[in-house]
């Protein structure tokens, strides 16, 4: 039963933290209305989960070898691009967050509201494969309370993602925009990382250096990970939120830093447009009116 849990709990953790950072920044922008999308999306992605494994597991053999890197690969780094356009339509609406707890509420157009039904179903459906993978593979080595097990630390994660952003409605809304931007980029950065190691176990991406360094604690003698190796209990969920891994290649080292050195560059970028947009109008008024008799 445990290490269906611990699977289930690690699986369902990040989806759930990403679906919470979205429903309280509707709620906190006044966009409540959008909440049945996101109940559309993650019905969808549990759906979709669940069919595409048995697709593969009728068709393909299940998920083995190529297929499965591939696949898991393409989702991972197509989540990241989503991750990393909500990070950056957030930061284009914090200078204006105080504006709308007071007063107005932003509109979100149709094409933000598919871009918020994907974020989520692919979150939903990249942690859903995993876990079907996951406990398919357990499920040959244990078959005690399995799905007890599964159960229980999927409610595990969604209670402690619901007491995280419950207390987070307390926050400064500028506040909350930042951690969560930070959070949503530290994510992104992992897909990518994630992504990257499946294309190389896939043959598509070279490696460069297979191993840069390898901290991975020794495996036990009866052949268990340690807590902290990044396929232990620990090192797995750091591996699953953030794309720790204690063995990285040269290539995904680059593409880590690549995409933190991006998400900067244009962090600053969108930091500074959207000031000037917000204190434009205002300056100019002010600049009339000194010029004025």
């Amino acid at each position: 039963m445990i290490p269906s849990l611990v699977i289930m709990f690690r699986e369902t953790l990040e989806a759930a933290l990403i679906v919470g950072i979205v429903l309280v920044l509707l709620s906190r922008t006044r966009q409540t209305r959008y909440n049945r999308t996101v109940c559309y999306a993650i019905a969808a992605g549990i759906a979709a989960s669940v069919v595409i494994a048995l697709i593969f597991e009728l068709l393909a053999g299940g998920f083995e070898g190529r297929a499965e890197e591939v696949f898991e690969g393409t989702v991972m780094l197509f989540g990241a691009g989503l991750l990393t356009t909500v990070i950056f339509w957030m930061m284009k609406q914090r200078n204006v967050a105080a504006d709308l707890e007071r007063k107005v509420s932003l509109e979100l157009s149709e094409t933000h509201r598919l871009g918020l039904f994907l974020l989520i179903f692919f979150s939903v459906l990249r942690e859903g494969v995993e876990s079907v993978i996951f406990l398919g593979a357990a499920s040959f080595t244990s078959t005690d309370n399995n799905l007890v097990g599964a159960m229980i630390g999927m409610a595990a994660a969604v209670g402690l993602a619901y007491f995280v952003f419950k207390g987070s409605k307390k926050v400064n809304i500028r506040r909350f925009f930042q951690i969560t931007s930070i959070i949503l980029i530290l994510f992104a950065a992992g897909m990518v990382v994630q992504s990257v190691g499946e294309f190389q176990e896939a043959g598509v991406v070279p490696a460069g250096v297979e191993h840069v360094w390898d901290v991975n604690p020794p495996v036990n003698p009866d052949g268990s990970y340690p807590l902290l190796h990044d396929k232990g209990y620990v090192g797995g969920m750091l591996k699953s939120l953030f794309g720790y891994t204690g063995a990285p290649s040269l290539a995904q080292l680059l593409s880590y830093a690549a995409y933190i050195l991006i998400a900067i560059a244009l962090w600053r970028y969108v930091d500074r447009s959207s000031r000037k947009s917000a204190e434009g109008p205002g300056s100019d008024e002010a600049a009339s009116q000194d010029g004025a008799p």
